[in-house]
């Protein structure tokens, strides 16, 4: 495995859903009671986070909309997809607003306070202002800083999030260390930018073929990463 130098870093960046947070396992929660409900096609959760992946990315281009109500959309579209019934604005409207109360890995809470004794910690999240308080609630720590897509009116791989990222941890970005498990939302904007970044691939995808990114480490989980900084 690559080795990474801790001291050549000041400030770690995170991708907060899915390298944080357990997206897969709150994805599935929110959605398959509603669409059970309204009869959906049955589908494996493979299937049901890939097609929730599609239809998200889609609703994320454009003129920027709340997160909670692209996860709101999302639902529609997806029960659509499988062939359910209409879905009302009440269910949308909580299934958008349940993203703050998904739950962290089990390692993320430990992992990050120990990386926070040597780092200033900056999340950079597809996400509103009010949900990433209840996300970092969870934690029992306060990120340094937070740049949400509400805040930039963009979304990751959109480069403003990361600009915004880079202004506010006022270092070279050189001492910059952008930690996430997307490829295509983070670790491809990071290799365009010049950023150097670390892989947490939770998924066990094990590969980047097929994408642009290029991570200087990968590790399956933030506990191996704290393990590998902080010793």
């Amino acid at each position: 495995m690559t080795e990474l130098d801790p001291a050549a870093y000041d400030v770690l960046t995170f991708d907060c859903y899915g390298t944080i947070i357990d997206w897969d396992r709150g994805i599935v929660g929110a959605f398959r009671p509603v669409l059970a409900a309204h009869g959906a096609r049955e589908v494996s959760d493979a299937e049901l986070l890939d097609l929730y992946a599609r239809v998200e990315r889609e609703l994320e281009h454009g003129q920027h909309r709340l997160y909670r109500v692209v996860v709101g959309d999302a639902l529609r579209r997806v029960a659509e997809e499988l062939g359910a019934s209409p879905i009302s604005d009440e269910e949308a409207d909580a299934v958008g607003g349940s993203v703050g109360a998904w739950p962290p890995f089990p390692d993320s809470a430990a992992a990050l306070a120990r990386l926070q004794r040597r780092y200033r910690l900056i999340a950079v999240t597809n996400c509103d202002d009010d949900l990433f308080a209840g996300s970092q609630a969870q934690l029992g720590l306060r990120f340094d800083e937070i740049v949400t897509a509400q805040q930039v009116g963009a979304y990751k791989p959109d480069h403003r999030m990361f600009e915004e990222a880079f202004r506010r941890a006022g270092v070279p970005r050189e001492r910059i260390l952008h930690v996430a498990q997307s490829l295509y939302h983070d670790h491809e904007p990071a290799r365009e930018l010049g950023l150097t970044s670390v892989w947490i691939d939770r998924r066990r995808q094990g590969t980047t073929a097929g994408t642009t990114a290029a991570p200087a480490l990968v590790v399956p989980d933030l506990e191996t990463l704290a393990d590998r900084l902080d010793g």
